[in-house]
């Protein structure tokens, strides 16, 4: 049985594959899921710690469900998905004498999401599609990876979400369609293009974690579709983002005192005026025993975010995914479609910054929630993916003139996989009687800025702060895993000693190959050291 899980920083979506109807269906989990107007099914992504120590957690709806959500207590989470492979400013929750670090907190979701799954259906084998955004760097695949390692799921892939959306929407072959993914705490941009070709013999489709029988497409021999991401952008903004300016400016306006209560309001002012120009709710203080009342209109809300300079950040998102589009000869007149997705892409301020860019007949916005996870399901039915390398990837070196580490690029972002020819470095030794020679390996963000990860008070947000460093997460700075070459004889500077060859491979693994020049020997050949996003 096909699964998919679009894994939010407010709702989680699951859908599964109706192989009766040939069409994707969203689940219901009960107890986790909850459904409101026209809205599909949805877990909101939230959790409540009963016991640490014995793993007890409350998961989706059950908490909202018994009110754990309205109290500023330290044993409810929300936002946790944006803290997740992100090193975190402050001090982090520490529950019944164990500090928790944000990666087990959403384990703990996850494993609740799919475990309700396995329940529904015991004898079924679990094929799992999981949606990651765009601007996630590797270590959060990592992390998905590993949750899922323990649970009776049969097979694993991964798709970019805002690839996943394009194939949501199920348009028609050779389309070019920008994604718009703008959920609760990410914003997502990908131009993707649909194409159907002769499948390649022995080409795996999408990148599988884990092997296990063929899929359905596989087994009737259908002719996959391939989705080749052209151009992508990512970064750190979302609804949470908007909540938080919102209860600010009612903390400032008002002289109320942040609470989980003003944030749910201010969520539900939020959406309110996705439909009304006007949006109220009540607010009672349980320790005063005073009510006020919160209103707001889309004018104000507007200000509000161009004060905050939510508009800019869109900007440099778009003018980064429509430079990387002109250099393939691509303008914006040739975008078949323009794909709105996630809950705050459905803010009319947001939906008219997109009509600056795009004419409205390009637009389109009717599936808003459902498009990711039912087009991960895509990957099961022969979908298969083109991509890239998003992040730049290179080693670690010492900068002399500046006495500090800098990192110097092997591999570039943009880079198509699997590469056709390796990238080549020559090393020498750097002391005498050197016994190995050592890399780190690294994976390198934009150079711009930086999102910070901190708590403020009791609420997890993120702020993107200027800097002229490259933003860096090591991959390999461990022991027994930086060192590539046993030197024999010890090295000595003055000279090359080794070369190193870097080739990624078709599932994204880097690869190297070390020939010692002296002994004439090959050290490593074709080894994996990581894989990469």
């Amino acid at each position: 049985m096909g699964i998919a899980i679009d894994f939010g920083t407010s709702n989680t979506v699951i859908a599964r594959w109706n192989r009766a109807t040939q069409q994707p269906e969203t689940l219901a989990l009960p107890g986790l899921s909850y459904r409101t107007g026209q809205n599909p099914p949805l877990v909101p992504s939230l959790l409540y710690v009963e016991d640490a120590c014995q793993d007890k957690v409350v998961v989706g709806q059950a908490v909202r469900d018994r009110a754990l959500d309205l109290a500023n207590d330290p044993r409810f989470f929300r936002n946790f998905k944006r803290g997740i492979g992100s090193p975190v400013q402050g001090f982090l929750p520490e529950i019944d004498g164990q500090i928790l670090q944000f990666e087990r907190i959403g384990a703990w979701f996850l494993t609740g999401v799919i475990q309700q799954l396995l329940a529904t259906e015991p004898e079924a084998a679990i094929s799992l599609t999981l949606t990651v955004p765009v601007d996630s760097f590797e270590a959060y695949r990592l992390w998905l990876g590993q949750v899922c390692e323990s649970l009776q799921i049969q097979q694993v892939r991964m798709l970019d979400e805002p690839t996943a959306a394009a194939l949501g929407y199920g348009l028609g072959d050779r389309q070019t369609l920008l994604v718009i993914d703008f959920g609760g705490g990410t914003l997502d941009l990908s131009l993707v293009r649909l194409d159907r070709r002769v499948a390649e013999h022995n080409k795996p489709l999408g990148f599988i974690l884990k092997w296990g029988q063929k899929s359905f497409a596989e087994q009737s021999g259908q002719t996959p579709k391939v989705a080749r991401v052209l151009a992508k952008a990512g970064q750190n903004l979302g609804g949470s983002d908007i909540d938080h300016w919102l209860v600010d400016y009612f903390v400032t306006q008002q002289k109320l005192i942040p609470s989980p209560l003003l944030t749910r309001l201010a969520e539900r002012l939020k959406i309110q005026l996705s439909l009304q120009t006007q949006a109220e709710e009540v607010y009672f203080n349980d320790e005063t025993f005073e009510s006020y009342e919160l209103c707001l209109n889309r004018d104000q809300f507007e200000a509000i975010l161009q004060a905050q300079g939510f508009f800019s950040q869109l900007d440099r998102s778009m003018e980064q995914v429509l430079q990387q589009a002109q250099r393939q000869g691509i303008t914006p007149q040739e975008v078949d479609a323009v794909l709105l997705v996630g809950g705050t892409a459905q803010i009319p301020a947001v939906r008219g910054w997109v009509e600056r860019y795009f004419n409205q007949s390009q637009i389109r916005c009717e599936k808003p929630f459902e498009a990711i996870a039912q087009g991960a399901l895509q990957l099961e039915q022969g979908i298969e993916l083109k991509d890239f390398l998003y992040h730049s990837y290179g080693i670690r070196y010492w900068d002399r003139r500046n006495n500090c580490h800098g990192w110097h690029p092997i591999i570039k972002s943009g880079q198509p996989y699997p590469m056709s020819e390796p990238v080549e470095l020559v090393l020498g030794a750097s002391v005498e009687n050197q016994p190995s020679i050592e890399l780190i390996i690294g994976e390198l963000g934009g150079d711009r800025e930086q999102t910070e990860v901190y708590f403020d008070g009791d609420r997890l947000v993120t702020r993107r702060i200027g800097s002229e460093q490259t933003q860096v997460q090591p991959l390999n700075d461990r022991d027994g895993a930086r060192s590539i070459a046993k030197l024999d004889p010890p090295g000595s500077p003055g000279s090359d000693r080794i070369t190193v060859q870097f080739r990624v491979d078709r599932d994204r693994f880097l690869r190297i190959t070390v020939e010692d020049r002296l002994a004439l020997t090959t050290l490593i050949e074709d080894q994996p050291v990581v894989q990469l996003n």
